[in-house]
């Protein structure tokens, strides 16, 4: 219960909040609290004031007090969410097993002249032939975990870093990079598997730790080597990178694909895969990586190219690896339909910098609390009962 009003928090929430009270000072974590908790009831919208009174606070507390927690109080975004990846590997990922990391970008729509950082965007969803939105463009990490409840990954958001045009953090593979390194710095002992789709490759990767392994689509145009040749005791430096390898159609004409059986998107099937183990040295520089060829559909050629720094996993790993990268997909979308996330009209560079990471710890949270404490069996044998059609999608 929070000293400031009558808000009961079950014992199970409670415990969950509670090693994040070492991330703020002591009436911060109290409004901290109340506005986790709002969040969580709030049927309406999640604006700031929203949250407040889904807490049922907005008559004991100020709404200034909430506005004043993202726009002035002493706390880093970074922070919380490296303490969600902490608390979320510690109670959903099995011990020694390694951490598989999706990596997307979205963008959360607003509108004001006076809006920190606004700007346009490319916007997938956006209707009509110009694919742009104004607003925030938005880098996000999250934790892929298998939950006993649901067949598919479900991606747990941990991490957001905003894209803010003529910085460094223009770059959104800069700032997937550098959270790849704080969720492998925050985890200490455990090897980070990276996930995201063609758009995250490029040469910001030659920066990576070895405790971060990077899996995402090849180019058809990329110029791959060979491994280097052995040192031939002759002096002066030796090579960095092998032959140039053929174009990848030309590789996979040549290739000897097997088949292997993989899951993925909540089907088993069987295709003919083929791994090639060379260099990729204008995105990962000396590092050797594993190229996938996947025939999935056609006979000859190739459907995919996947390419993974891991090259201790098997071609189903990779392939099963790249394809649970959709699970950061449904949770962006469950952010934004289901959990409110981007409601919150902030504008001061601080509450612009603090709001969505906070919304998405939250949404994290939620998950977490269901899965430890609030998921029973019956819920699922129950609702599917009620609605045979919907099948799997009751989940």
């Amino acid at each position: 219960m929070l000293p400031d009003a009558t808000l009961p928090v079950p014992a199970s929430l409670a415990g969950l909040l509670t090693p994040f009270a070492s991330l703020f000072t002591a009436p911060s974590f109290r409004t901290f609290c109340g506005l986790a908790c709002g969040f969580l009831a709030q049927a309406g919208k999640r604006t700031v004031c929203g949250m407040l009174a889904g807490a049922g606070l907005s008559r004991a507390w100020s709404h200034d007090r909430a506005h004043w927690f993202f726009a002035r109080a002493r706390w880093d975004a970074d922070d919380l969410g490296l303490a969600v990846a902490r608390l979320v590997v510690d109670l959903l990922v099995p011990a020694g097993q390694p951490v598989v990391v999706a990596i997307d970008d979205t963008l959360f729509k607003r509108r004001g002249k006076k809006v920190w950082a606004a700007s346009w965007f490319h916007d997938g969803s956006a209707p009509g032939p110009r694919k742009t939105g104004r607003g925030h463009n938005w880098v996000i990490a999250a934790i892929v975990v298998r939950l006993p409840f649901i067949s598919r990954p479900v991606a747990l958001p941990v991490l957001a870093k905003l894209v803010i045009k003529g910085t460094n953090s223009a770059s959104r593979l800069w700032l997937a990079r550098r959270m790849a390194q704080m969720i492998a710095g925050a985890l200490p002992g455990r090897h980070i598997h990276v996930t995201g789709d063609a758009a995250y490759a490029g040469q910001e990767l030659k920066k990576l730790p070895q405790q971060v392994t990077w899996t995402t689509r090849l180019r058809r145009d990329a110029a791959l080597h060979d491994l280097p040749p052995a040192r031939t005791g002759r002096r002066g430096r030796p090579r960095a990178r092998g032959a140039r390898l053929p174009p990848l159609a030309r590789l996979a004409a040549t290739a000897a694909f097997t088949p292997v059986t993989v899951t993925r998107y909540g089907k088993t099937a069987t295709v003919q895969a083929a791994a090639i183990t060379c260099l990729w040295y204008t995105v990962f520089g000396s590092r050797p990586v594993t190229v996938v060829l996947i025939r999935d559909t056609s006979a000859t050629g190739y459907d995919l190219a996947l390419v993974s720094t891991d090259t201790a996993a098997t071609p189903a790993a990779v392939i099963e690896r790249y394809a649970a990268r959709w699970s950061i997909e449904v949770a962006i979308e469950d952010s934004k339909q289901v959990f409110g996330a981007g409601q919150a009209c902030n504008r001061t560079a601080a509450a612009v910098r603090r709001t969505i990471p906070f919304q998405l710890a939250c949404q994290t949270l939620t998950t977490t609390w269901y899965a430890t404490a609030g998921h029973d069996p019956a819920d699922i044998d129950a609702r599917r009962a009620r609605a045979p059609c919907l099948g799997s999608a009751a989940e």
